[in-house]
């Protein structure tokens, strides 16, 4: 039996040689099939299939060594006939089995190669599967692929030579740096090649020795040399390290990159040809896409930049349409639910439209008209209100709200943030009072019992309400004495039973994640949901990510909002920018002053809150009174700092990126905003909304130490417009998604080939979407099976969207 593992491992080691190879029938003398004819006459207790190997072409070549290598993995015996016949594209009717490709969700310490140390640090790097190994895609290539001969190598370019080792030798310098040196030659000349800490070296490249080497050609002293070039030996065209477009990957410590690039490449050669294609053959045809192992090994190891793009294309093809399949599917299963339709006459609600401070303006009137006709019908609305910043939407939520509560319902607005949930609550309490409701007690509860179309009771819940109050205000919700109410995810905890909910609207609804969303939704029998974004959504966003929505846009400013210049400063120009500030505040302004980050990092070269807030505080404004605003702060402690900012007790606020949304101070005239190079323009638009809330002009100001050429023209857009949607179309179209809404989102589907900017791609994704749920809603069919897995599994593993 030992004779027979050994024989084994030598099969196995030759099948291996054969993958690495590319399946080009190189790994033995002769070729495959002799080998086979032969061990199979030495080993009867092994039945091998007549492969006739050499017939094959390289996927069928790559499936027959699979398929025999996972036997071998398996334990000795008998290997099954597994030999493929002749390859034919699948039928749109070809049903892929649930099991087929579970090997995709192995562990990643199954690979061969990788134990638990460095499994350790592949995990560091969210690879836990095979299947996560494979879709490990580089950050980008480097281009190797201009392969010269030694006498016509240019400086300072990438390109490769083939080349034979005349000498390597170990050398330690002046400073006692270890480095290797090479002299390579070819028949135009020779040139040096030099690696540093690499000692090994100088004992692997042995004198005769044939490499393959890329990278630049740096000339000291008439002297041409590589510095640290990527190489490996030469041992035919299939190539990992050099000599193409090569792979640069993310690493983390301890992690080369030699390393990965050799896992990923034996691992593709390994499974790929076992990876089932989920996608129909007729939405690949459709959308002229490539066949899925095709794209995996393209994006990894693209033979051109052409096909490296048209597997970019397929991946992100699948992406998108995951997405849309859910999107499409939940926007489905609400259409099927039965809610109950509110009395939605806005005629009820006259005397609080006629009691509010302004004229509500055209944009403002259409959205609630169209909230409106949602509530009053049986089919609970699913509807995204958006708009810039200051553009009155709370104003409209307020109205639905109030809507509901004539109705004998419920209505809660749910915020990010408890300052944001706090002023929700003053501003509804503001407008309920100035409709004529005396206020009865203060926060967290008040209510209002005359001048408005119902009895009000408003309620604030949030995490850091004491036990009495929160029991309070839990009590009241329960009761349905409270039917307005305004709070944080203190909402949705256990414990927190509604009476009658009838409208859940969602405050800066991309912080939220969808099932946190879901939860709001099922504190009642199907209620109406509006979700609120003051962050301008592009339409090719809004499209793919909230296509379940129906959606409102409020284009228009409220009239007499005053223009905030804004200007992109430099750092030289910083004690200017002081010194306006100061002007303002002797005026008796305020002003605000953010950073990126609230202490100082030693990888980040920015300002930071704390530090700032001291400097600024002893050096620059002794004489003015300070602020300090973070995320770190207890609840208590930032709503003390904005309640005495608010007062006008403190005349400059210093804050981070926490003050973005919930603030509203409408003597505050100047944003300073430090680090400006690190923020979005989305978020800089938001940051800049803060100001221009009164009848003073007001003005943001950009400071940036060290702007790239990139930074400063995107600071420069955001001094010269003041529209939100064209900068959030910029802003995705500069940064994507992820950072777009300025940390990675629950809710966000992970997008690592897609790009939301690309129309044509988008459009086509949803076409096969909707065609695909018009004829199989539910993805049943044999055909269609695998994808309606795949989607569902992606959102399982990477996001909340199902």
């Amino acid at each position: 039996m030992i004779v027979l593992h050994l024989t084994c491992d030598r099969l196995r080691k030759i099948l291996e040689q054969e993958q690495a190879n590319g399946y080009r029938d190189r790994a033995v003398m002769g070729g495959l099939d002799r080998f086979l004819s032969n061990f199979a006459a030495s080993n009867r207790d092994l039945v091998l299939p007549e492969a006739q190997y050499s017939t094959l072409d390289a996927r069928q070549r790559g499936e027959w060594v699979a398929s025999v290598l996972r036997h071998l993995d398996a334990g000795i015996g008998p290997v099954p006939d597994k030999t493929p016949a002749s390859r034919k594209e699948p039928e749109a009717s070809i049903f892929i089995p649930e099991s087929s490709g579970r090997f995709l969700e192995a562990p990643v310490t199954t690979v061969k190669g990788i134990r638990t140390a460095l499994a350790g640090k592949f995990e560091k790097l969210g690879i836990r599967t095979v299947r996560d190994l494979l879709y490990f895609f580089p950050n980008r290539h480097a281009d190797y692929t201009r392969i010269r001969r030694i006498s016509e190598l240019y400086e300072d370019e990438e390109q490769t030579i083939v080349a034979t080792v005349w000498q390597a030798t170990e050398k330690i310098t002046a400073r006692r740096k270890r480095l290797t040196e090479a002299v390579l030659g070819d028949d135009t000349g020779n040139v040096r090649a030099v690696w540093f800490n690499q000692p090994y070296l100088a004992r692997k490249l042995t004198p005769g020795t044939r490499i393959v080497v890329s990278g630049k050609v740096s000339v000291y002293g008439h002297i041409a040399s590589f510095q640290s070039p990527q190489w490996e030996m030469f041992e035919g065209d299939d190539l990992t390290h050099t000599g193409r477009l090569v792979p640069v990957y993310p690493l983390t410590a301890g992690l080369a990159g030699r390393t990965v690039r050799r896992l990923v490449k034996e691992n593709l050669d390994r499974w790929l040809p076992e990876a089932p294609d989920f996608l129909p053959a007729e939405v690949r045809k459709n959308a002229g896409l490539l066949p899925l192992s095709e794209a995996i090994r393209q994006a990894h190891y693209p033979d051109s930049l052409e096909l490296k793009e048209r597997a970019r294309r397929r991946l992100a093809f699948d992406e998108l349409l995951s997405i849309q399949l859910n999107v499409l599917a939940r926007k489905r299963d609400r259409q099927e639910e039965t809610g109950f339709a509110l009395d939605a006459d806005l005629g009820r609600l006259r005397g609080f439209l006629q009691s509010l401070p302004f004229d509500m303006t055209s944009a403002q009137k259409r959205a609630l008209n169209e909230v409106g006709e949602d509530l009053g019908k049986s089919k609970p609305m699913s509807r995204l209100l958006q708009g810039d910043v200051g553009s009155g939407k709370t104003v409209v939520a307020a109205a639905a709200m109030l809507l509901a509560a004539v109705n004998g319902c419920q209505a809660v607005i749910m915020a990010p943030t408890e300052i944001l949930a706090e002023q929700h609550f003053d501003t509804l309490c503001g407008l309920f009072r100035r409709a004529g409701g005396a206020p009865g007690m203060g926060k967290p509860i008040a209510s209002f019992e005359s001048g408005l179309p119902c009895p009000v009771g408003a309620g604030l819940l949030t995490g850091s309400l004491k036990d009495k109050a929160r029991q309070e205000v839990v009590e009241g919700i329960a009761s349905g004495r409270l039917n307005i109410l305004a709070g944080t995810h203190a909402l949705i905890q256990e414990g927190v039973d509604f009476h009658r909910l009838g409208l859940c609207v969602v405050d800066e609804q991309h912080r939220f994640g969808v099932m946190q969303r879901t939860r709001l939704r099922r504190k009642g029998e199907s209620p109406h949901l509006l979700v609120m974004s003051a962050t301008p959504i592009p339409r090719t966003l809004a499209l793919t990510l909230y296509g379940d929505l129906d959606i409102s846009v409020i284009n228009e400013m409220p009239p007499g909002r005053t223009p905030i210049k804004t200007r992109f400063l430099k750092p030289e120009q910083r004690q200017g920018a002081y010194n306006f500030l100061r002007s303002q505040v002797s005026s008796g302004r305020q002003a605000f002053i953010i950073c990126p980050l609230i202490e100082e990092s030693d990888s980040i070269d920015t300002k930071a809150a704390v530090t700032e807030y001291d400097r600024l505080s002893k050096s620059v404004f002794p004489d003015l009174r300070l602020g300090l605003l973070h995320g770190r702060m207890s609840a208590a402690d930032k709503e003390e700092v904005m309640r005495a900012f608010k007062k006008h007790e403190l005349q400059v606020l210093v804050s981070t990126p926490v003050v973005e949304v919930g603030v509203d101070v409408p003597n505050a005239t100047v944003m300073l905003i430090e680090g400006a190079d690190r923020f979005g323009l989305a978020q800089l638009h938001q940051f800049r909304g803060r100001v221009g809330r009164g009848e003073h002009k007001s003005y943001c100001l950009l400071l940036a130490e060290t702007a790239s050429v990139e930074a400063g023209k995107r600071l420069e857009l955001l001094a010269a417009t003041s529209d939100g949607f064209l900068l959030a179309e910029k802003d995705l179209e500069l940064r994507g998604p992820g950072e777009f809404f300025g940390t990675r989102q629950s809710g966000l589907p992970d997008l690592k080939m897609a790009k939301l900017t690309d129309t044509a791609l988008l459009e086509i994704v949803r076409r096969e979407a909707v065609r695909l749920l018009k004829i199989d809603p539910y993805l049943t069919r044999p055909e269609h099976a695998a994808l309606g897995r795949e989607a569902a599994r992606r959102w399982d593993s990477g996001g909340e969207l199902n």
